[in-house]
């Protein structure tokens, strides 16, 4: 238990008490007798020379009798409570820290850590779970949060099973902010840029969350909402590293070449003491092809024994000796990385391509594109996906840059990519995917053809509540659930042709593929109301609609293979194909977008 002092009531003891002496004017003689004020103060000092002498009981009863002079000052009765708990008595030394809490000042939150303690040293474990709880999540000044820590320890081993805490207060942002650190890294951007905006919002003077905030909008490709919200992390702390070497490589990213020049020559000059901010400046550095300054910064990093056994460090300290044309010191560097993290298959690619290299001369012609980035190039993944959606890994879309890399490509890329990266976030199928897409459906300049596929990739991940969307000037509301046509009604048969089709060609036909039949057959339906036929053999409805996506797509099919997987005839689904190309004309339409099919 820690005793107060009563004079300034800091949590600590002042064992050093001075003698008090009468003041007398000079040639005055000394008086026999001491005059002895009776107050808390004195019956305090009492007691804690009674301590010094480990004489508990006196102690005790010094400590009681400054409550009675003093009995709604709140540190009297800590103090007691600490004396009681000393001498093993903890239900008592409970009951006086419950006084203080409901009846004297409920703020003295460092009562519960008190408590804490005592029900700690009873057993009762819940109950001293439930007492630190309420320190942490109440108590704005942090004073035991070590030893908060090696308690919470403790109980976790004694209940098994991990403490539940809301938040901490005394690092109230920080928890939050880790959090939000982890999202990032995750990929998972748009989740950790409404954590980081809810931190900044509470706390604007901490800066570490605003640079993670510009990160994170640059991560989902909002260029602006990055820089405005660096530049207010500058404009109140003009020499914060971790802003400057993120606006840098914004400005290169903006192709600000000027703008980057001169942040790059005050980067070179600094000489960063901790580690976070050495890593900061020395993979920044190297984004920003100053390799020399970045391998530099690497080996510092490297003689650190604490962080020597970190694979990417090593990767990234090759990347940069790569690049400065140090051959052998990168070898030696990848070689360290398969060492130490021999199943990620980066250090065997890279010492692969060196070896490629190494088979040619020394003119540069065997170089090859090396990224500081601790993966498999993008490329040599995505080449798999591309053949092969069902490739599309964990590894690829958990990766943070991928995911990056997407919210890039669905905001400033071409229709051909935004359509590859709407494919990829069906495959993906996840919240931040969900929210990009909802997103991408209200900018009013998108192409309404990838709405529509975005639509259809939402329905396909549950969404089934209507859609704000976007058409121009004007917004309303979608139900992705149904198919996109402008039917009054949707039958339950013809839905039944749509589902049985789906459920075949969901394996051989991409998200695209998939939308376009819907759209065709919706086409046919609309065209023909109200004289839609009647849908009785749905088979051949679906397998007709197969064929004729096929068709429009170029791929390689025959009535006879479309008829034996829907178990009908070659003529049957001949004869539907026929029907829906009369009134969709899409025949001719393939003939003319696509003369050289068949």
């Amino acid at each position: 238990m820690v005793y107060c002092e009563m004079e300034n009531k800091d949590l600590k003891i002042d064992r050093e008490v001075p003698c008090l002496k009468e003041k007398r004017e000079p040639g005055e003689k000394r008086g026999n007798v001491l005059p002895i004020s009776m107050d808390a103060g004195f019956f305090f000092e009492r007691a804690v020379s009674s301590l010094d002498r480990y004489h508990y009981d006196k102690a005790l009863k010094y400590f009681r009798k400054a409550v009675e002079y003093e009995p709604n000052n709140p540190v009297n009765h800590c103090n007691m409570a600490g004396i009681l708990s000393e001498m093993g008595d903890y239900e008592a030394s409970n009951a006086a820290l419950a006084l203080v809490l409901e009846e004297i000042d409920p703020n003295m939150t460092e009562c519960y850590f008190y408590m804490a303690n005592n029900y700690a040293n009873m057993d009762m474990f819940e109950d001293a779970e439930k007492a630190l709880v309420t320190y942490l999540e109440e108590d704005a000044s942090g004073q035991f949060l070590t030893e908060a820590e090696e308690m919470m320890d403790l109980l976790q081993y004694e209940l098994e099973r991990p403490t539940k805490l809301k938040s901490i207060k005394a690092m109230e942002g920080v928890v939050e902010h880790d959090r939000a650190r982890e999202l990032l890294e995750e990929g998972k951007f748009t989740q950790a840029v409404t954590l980081l905006k809810d931190i900044v919002d509470k706390h604007p003077e901490f800066h570490a969350a605003h640079n993670n905030l510009a990160l994170g909008y640059y991560y989902l490709g909002r260029f602006q909402k990055a820089m405005e919200t660096i530049g207010e992390v500058l404009e109140k702390d003009p020499g914060n590293l971790h802003g400057l070497s993120n606006l840098a490589i914004f400005y290169q990213h903006a192709g600000n070449e000027e703008d980057v020049r001169e942040l790059t020559d005050r980067l070179r000059k600094i000489v960063p003491f901790h580690h976070e901010h050495v890593f900061k400046l020395a993979t920044t550095m190297g984004i920003l092809g100053e390799h020399e300054a970045a391998f530099g910064h690497f080996k510092r990093l490297l003689r650190d024994k604490e962080i020597e056994r970190d694979p990417s460090l090593y990767h990234y300290a090759a990347v940069a000796a790569y690049h400065t044309q140090r051959f052998k010191a990168a070898k030696t560097l990848w070689h360290q990385v398969k060492r130490l993290d021999p199943a990620s298959g980066v250090a065997d690619f890279y010492l692969y391509r060196l070896e490629e290299r190494e088979a040619l001369d020394d003119s540069g012609e065997g170089r090859f594109p090396v990224s500081y980035h601790y993966h498999l190039p993008f490329e040599e993944q995505f080449k798999q996906w591309e053949t092969s959606q069902e490739s599309l890994t964990p590894e690829i879309t958990g990766n943070p840059l991928v995911r990056s890399s997407f919210f890039w490509a669905l905001r400033h890329g071409d229709a051909k990519t935004k359509l590859q990266v709407i494919q990829a976030f069906g495959l993906i199928a996840d919240r931040e995917v969900e929210e990009a897409l909802k997103a991408f459906l209200l900018e009013p300049e998108e192409d309404p053809y990838l709405k529509d596929i975005a639509l259809f990739v939402l329905r396909n991940l549950g969404v089934n509540n209507p859609l704000p969307v976007s058409f121009g000037e004007k917004t309303k509301l979608v139900d992705p659930s149904r198919v996109a046509s402008g039917l009054p009604v949707w039958k339950s048969e013809w839905q039944a042709v749509v589902d049985l089709a789906a459920k075949q060609l969901k394996r051989s036909f991409d998200l695209q593929q998939q939308h376009d039949l819907e759209t065709l057959w919706a086409e046919f339906l609309t065209l023909l109301y109200p004289d839609t036929p009647e849908i009785t053999h749905i088979e051949g409805w679906a397998a007709a609609l197969e064929y004729l996506t096929a068709k429009i797509h170029r791929r390689p099919v025959t009535y006879e293979a479309v008829a034996e997987r829907y178990g009908i005839s070659a003529s049957t689904v001949r004869r539907y194909t026929r029907r829906i190309d009369e009134v969709c004309g899409v025949k001719e339409k393939i003939e003319t977008i696509f003369p050289s099919v068949q």
